[in-house]
């Protein structure tokens, strides 16, 4: 098992150091600052642990409503991006069953991120999504439509994002990354 803490700092070092500076999302740092977001290490060592853990994590975000999102971190399983899929699918038919559409959402990262529309494995796209761990990003609706409400054009974060990657090329995303993953 690896050390809790370093997990956590880790994130926090890849949001401080990536995705804040880069605006991959613009409201990272408000969560940031305000303290907001929860991390939680995942302990799971199997599937079933894992959706466990993300329904806690769902049960903690119901019961304390100061809290506007959480990073499930699961740095023991899914190694296999695929695999890590088909967890993400199951999670989100969780959260369907639980009558939690439309209050919660996800958002998906991990190491070796692949979008399915990218030209290959190594296309600089992919690192908008890459993480130095497996991790379910959950956020909460009404926070999303606040943050849309908000900053407007919303649409055109993960374009701009793939844009601002591709003008800064691969060698420097790994550069950037390799720092904190």
């Amino acid at each position: 098992m690896l050390d809790s803490n370093l997990i956590t700092q880790q994130t926090k070092n890849w949001i401080l150091s990536f995705i804040i500076p880069l605006q991959i999302c613009p409201f990272a740092s408000y969560v940031i600052d305000n303290q907001t977001i929860q991390f939680n290490v995942s302990n799971a060592l199997t599937l079933e642990d894992a959706l466990a853990d993300l329904n806690r994590e769902i049960d903690y975000l119901n019961h304390h409503q100061a809290i506007e999102t959480s990073l499930v971190i699961f740095p023991n399983l899914f190694a296999e991006f695929f695999t890590y899929l088909d967890f993400i699918d199951l999670a989100e038919e969780q959260i369907i069953a639980a009558n939690y559409e439309g209050i919660y959402q996800f958002a998906t990262f991990h190491p070796n991120y692949c979008f399915a529309d990218a030209t290959g494995p190594e296309d600089v796209a992919n690192y908008t999504n890459r993480s130095p761990h497996p991790m379910v990003h959950i956020l909460r609706e009404d926070s999303v439509e606040k943050a849309i409400a908000f900053y407007g054009n919303t649409e055109q974060i993960p374009a701009n994002n793939i844009a601002l990657l591709h003008s800064l090329g691969l060698e420097k995303i790994k550069a950037l990354l390799s720092k904190v993953m």
